[in-house]
């Protein structure tokens, strides 16, 4: 990925499913989706009757331990519908997901001392990032070496073709 212009390997096992022709791009990288598994539209269809949200893709994580990591981000690529919250679904082990509001990383008079929140993101855990979290807040999931498990993360998105 890149991160302040410059390349670094990432820190976790990806891969992208969903519609024919969809495909995300962030952080320099551009992930064509694969088609769609019969188990993967099996939880989109669980998704949508459990949210209402029909998603077309999703980007699924593997954290082989808890050296796998991702680092504080927002979720603002343009193809994503804004309108539409990020589903993110794990499995696995238990990690704490860390979200910290912009203005509490800023810097000088500018900064704000607004606590971070954190989740603990247990086997089998939903979490739904409503619009506008992604303008205000940031999110990781940091290192963690008393999680030796392998985790799986999978966040389902609305792509709009652009």
């Amino acid at each position: 990925v890149k991160v302040f212009g410059k390349w670094h390997e990432i820190p976790r096992q990806q891969v992208a499913y969903g519609d024919e022709g969809l495909k995300y791009t962030f952080s320099g990288i551009t992930l064509p989706a694969k088609p769609w598994t019969p188990l993967l539209n099996d939880i989109r269809n669980l998704l949508f009757e459990v949210t209402g949200f029909r998603y077309n893709f999703v980007l699924v994580n593997r954290y082989r331990n808890g050296n796998d990591h991702i680092g504080e981000h927002r979720d603002g690529e343009k193809e994503l519908d804004k309108n539409i919250p990020i589903a993110s679904l794990s499995l696995g082990q238990k990690r704490t997901f860390v979200v910290k509001h912009g203005d509490a990383r800023k810097k000088g008079p500018d900064k704000r001392d607004i606590p971070s929140v954190k989740i603990d993101l247990e086997h089998g855990s939903l979490l739904l990032m409503n619009p506008p979290t992604n303008e205000y807040w940031y999110h990781s999931l940091p290192p963690r070496k008393s999680a030796p498990g392998v985790r799986i993360n999978m966040t389902f998105r609305k792509i709009n073709i652009l």
